[in-house]
Protein backbone atom coordinates (compact mmCIF):
# COMPACT_ATOMS: atom_id res chain seq x y z
CA UNK A 1 0.00 0.00 0.00
CA UNK A 2 1.60 3.12 -0.84
CA UNK A 3 1.71 6.06 1.65
CA UNK A 4 0.05 9.18 2.29
CA UNK A 5 2.69 10.99 0.77
CA UNK A 6 3.37 8.68 -2.34
CA UNK A 7 -0.62 9.09 -2.98
CA UNK A 8 -0.38 13.06 -2.84
CA UNK A 9 2.41 12.50 -5.20
CA UNK A 10 0.61 10.98 -7.70
CA UNK A 11 -2.24 13.26 -7.07
CA UNK A 12 -0.01 16.10 -8.11
CA UNK A 13 1.67 15.13 -10.70
CA UNK A 14 -2.21 13.99 -12.78
CA UNK A 15 -2.39 17.90 -12.31
CA UNK A 16 0.20 18.45 -14.56
CA UNK A 17 -1.41 19.41 -17.94
CA UNK A 18 -0.61 18.43 -21.08
CA UNK A 19 2.58 20.37 -22.68
CA UNK A 20 3.77 21.48 -19.13
CA UNK A 21 6.65 20.07 -17.06
CA UNK A 22 6.92 20.17 -13.26
CA UNK A 23 10.07 19.73 -11.02
CA UNK A 24 10.42 17.22 -8.47
CA UNK A 25 10.53 20.17 -5.80
CA UNK A 26 7.13 21.48 -7.21
CA UNK A 27 5.56 18.43 -6.65
CA UNK A 28 7.20 17.63 -3.41
CA UNK A 29 5.56 20.87 -1.72
CA UNK A 30 2.31 20.30 -3.59
CA UNK A 31 2.21 16.80 -2.00
CA UNK A 32 3.18 18.25 1.30
CA UNK A 33 6.71 17.96 2.26
CA UNK A 34 8.64 20.64 0.46
CA UNK A 35 11.82 18.73 1.55
CA UNK A 36 10.86 15.74 -0.29
CA UNK A 37 12.24 15.45 -3.70
CA UNK A 38 14.11 12.82 -3.95
CA UNK A 39 10.73 10.87 -2.22
CA UNK A 40 8.84 12.05 -5.52
CA UNK A 41 11.57 10.37 -7.56
CA UNK A 42 11.14 7.41 -5.91
CA UNK A 43 7.17 7.58 -5.88
CA UNK A 44 7.08 7.95 -9.78
CA UNK A 45 10.39 5.15 -10.50
CA UNK A 46 7.27 2.85 -8.72
CA UNK A 47 4.08 4.63 -10.79
CA UNK A 48 1.46 2.14 -10.93
CA UNK A 49 -0.29 3.91 -13.53
CA UNK A 50 2.67 5.36 -16.52
CA UNK A 51 -0.46 6.15 -18.65
CA UNK A 52 -2.34 7.73 -16.48
CA UNK A 53 0.01 9.73 -14.17
CA UNK A 54 2.40 11.19 -16.11
CA UNK A 55 5.86 10.90 -14.37
CA UNK A 56 7.23 11.78 -17.38
CA UNK A 57 6.36 15.33 -16.90
CA UNK A 58 8.45 15.91 -13.95
CA UNK A 59 12.02 17.00 -14.41
CA UNK A 60 14.99 18.38 -12.89
CA UNK A 61 14.43 22.01 -11.42
CA UNK A 62 16.88 23.25 -14.57
CA UNK A 63 15.00 21.17 -17.07
CA UNK A 64 17.38 18.05 -16.93
CA UNK A 65 15.70 14.94 -17.81
CA UNK A 66 16.44 12.29 -15.26
CA UNK A 67 19.10 9.53 -16.21
CA UNK A 68 17.05 6.82 -14.66
CA UNK A 69 13.57 7.61 -16.53
CA UNK A 70 11.58 4.32 -15.19
CA UNK A 71 10.13 3.65 -18.73
CA UNK A 72 12.58 3.74 -21.15
CA UNK A 73 15.22 6.38 -20.30
CA UNK A 74 15.47 10.04 -20.64
CA UNK A 75 14.99 9.60 -24.72
CA UNK A 76 11.94 7.93 -24.31
CA UNK A 77 11.19 10.65 -22.11
CA UNK A 78 12.11 13.27 -23.99
CA UNK A 79 9.90 12.34 -27.05
CA UNK A 80 7.07 11.78 -24.97
CA UNK A 81 7.17 15.63 -23.98
CA UNK A 82 7.76 17.00 -27.62
CA UNK A 83 4.85 14.70 -28.23
CA UNK A 84 3.30 17.63 -26.22
CA UNK A 85 4.57 20.59 -27.58
CA UNK A 86 7.19 20.78 -25.05
CA UNK A 87 9.82 22.43 -26.71
CA UNK A 88 14.07 21.98 -25.30
CA UNK A 89 17.52 24.17 -25.17
CA UNK A 90 20.59 23.50 -27.48
CA UNK A 91 21.69 21.65 -24.25
CA UNK A 92 19.28 18.87 -23.93
CA UNK A 93 17.40 20.67 -21.31
CA UNK A 94 13.65 21.96 -21.31
CA UNK A 95 12.82 25.73 -21.87
CA UNK A 96 11.47 25.77 -18.03
CA UNK A 97 10.61 29.59 -19.16
CA UNK A 98 8.33 28.41 -21.49
CA UNK A 99 6.51 25.56 -19.90
CA UNK A 100 7.20 24.90 -16.21
CA UNK A 101 2.96 24.32 -14.76
CA UNK A 102 2.12 27.38 -12.77
CA UNK A 103 0.57 25.07 -10.19
CA UNK A 104 -1.11 27.84 -8.49
CA UNK A 105 -3.21 28.40 -11.43
CA UNK A 106 -5.78 26.34 -13.42
CA UNK A 107 -4.06 26.12 -16.34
Amino acid sequence: MPSPFTLRVYDAVRRIPQGRVATYGQIAFLAGNPRGARGVGFALHHNPEPGVIPCHRVVFKDGRLPSGFAFGGPGVQRGMLEKEGVQFLPDGRVDMARFLWDSFTRE
